[in-house]
């Protein structure tokens, strides 16, 4: 799924914008807005929306949706959840700012059905006006940065996000409360070394979780917390560490250019690699060339 802010399907009522940011990676779509107070009504077919207040003041809104009535004062860190087919109107009284994602419902199904055993013919995810979740929160200020920096995440660290928050959602906020899976002992040595060595051969890749996850033929939730369990990080933070290693490796052993390195090690830019390096090193690139 890749839309933009033009997509057809968000009925705004012509509502005035102060500003507007957007960026869609597969499943999922993070929108970024600033309106002038004002109204507007919205409907998304195939994707659910979650609303994350960014406003320094609380905005007092109006909410209608699923035939109720919500009226409430909005604050910095506040969540609303709106299911896909679900027709919503809201009303509001002073500049709002606020963060949208919107994930692919056939997304959500998929999880429900390869990480959790749930039928996702018997899901259902339940609106909410008005609540605070710290986990969706986090998750989503993790990628309004990745907005803001204009996508230059891998999309290994994008899809690791996404799954997480679909896996919450479904626990949390549907009428079918799952039984948590219980993973022991993580990966086997022989299907993590296959996981390990696929990685290494690849850091130049935009590797996928799914990727990583179809060859050990397990759902990306699953992979993913069995991974973790084997090696004590996650498969993006693994990858990260491996594409900084052998970055020092070609800064030492010849004179190629910082942004070649940086292609050649998965890196999207100069400056992708310098703020990734010196989080895990403590120094640039360039200074680590010079030493």
């Amino acid at each position: 799924m890749k839309t933009t802010a033009n997509d057809p399907t968000k009925l705004t009522c012509g509502l005035p914008l102060l500003s507007s940011q957007s960026q869609g990676w597969e499943n999922i779509l993070v929108e970024q807005f600033q309106h002038p107070s004002g109204e507007g009504r919205t409907r998304y077919g195939d994707e659910h929306a979650i609303c994350l207040s960014l406003a320094p003041r609380p905005v007092r809104f109006l909410q209608i949706k699923d035939g109720k009535t919500h009226t409430s004062l909005y604050g910095k860190g506040d969540i609303a959840i709106t299911p896909a087919e679900m027709p919503f109107f809201a009303r509001w009284e002073g500049e709002d700012h606020y963060m949208q994602i919107r994930v692919a419902s056939r997304f959500i199904q998929q999880v429900a059905r390869e990480a959790l055993e749930i039928n996702p013919d018997r899901l259902e995810l339940l609106p909410e006006f008005r609540t605070r979740d710290p986990q969706i929160e986090a998750i989503g200020l993790m990628l309004l940065a990745e907005l803001q920096q204009g996508n230059c995440g891998s999309r290994l660290y994008i899809e690791s996000l996404t799954n997480i928050l679909a896996v919450h959602l479904i626990r949390q906020y549907t009428t079918t409360q799952p039984q948590r899976p219980v993973y022991e002992g993580g990966l086997p040595q022989r299907q993590l070394s296959q996981v390990l060595d696929y990685m290494n051969d690849h850091l130049e890749q935009d590797i996928k979780l799914a990727d990583l996850a179809a060859l050990l033929n397990m759902s990306q939730f699953h992979f993913s917390h069995l991974f973790k369990q084997a090696i004590g990080t996650s498969p993006y933070q693994y990858l990260l560490q491996q594409r900084v290693e052998q970055a020092k490796q070609l800064l030492k052993e010849g004179d190629r250019s910082i942004m070649d390195i940086a292609l050649l090690c998965g890196f999207n830019s100069h400056s992708h690699l310098s703020k990734q390096f010196r989080q895990l090193t403590g120094v640039t690139p360039k200074t680590y060339r010079a030493n």
